[in-house]
């Protein structure tokens, strides 16, 4: 969640680290808008986690995620 030119953590609350408008640390930022035949027709959610927040979500999933390395990072 973003405020004030602050990241925060939607679970735990954490303050990202911020430097010069770029994120210094590992998280996760999610960006969705529900359309037809769901339960929130028409609305926009955006949320971001930490590091130790993702894993902790990903960790809880039946099917795990899917990774792989990448050479470039961005």
């Amino acid at each position: 969640m973003k405020r004030e030119n602050k990241i925060f953590c939607n679970r735990c609350g954490k303050e990202l680290q911020l430097r010069e408008d770029v994120v210094r640390e590992g998280y996760f930022s999610a960006d969705v808008t529900f359309g037809y035949f769901s339960n929130k027709d028409g609305l926009r959610h955006r949320w971001d986690l930490c590091e130790s927040c993702y894993d902790a979500l990903t960790d809880s999933f039946q099917i795990p995620v899917e990774e792989s390395e990448v050479s470039e990072l961005v």
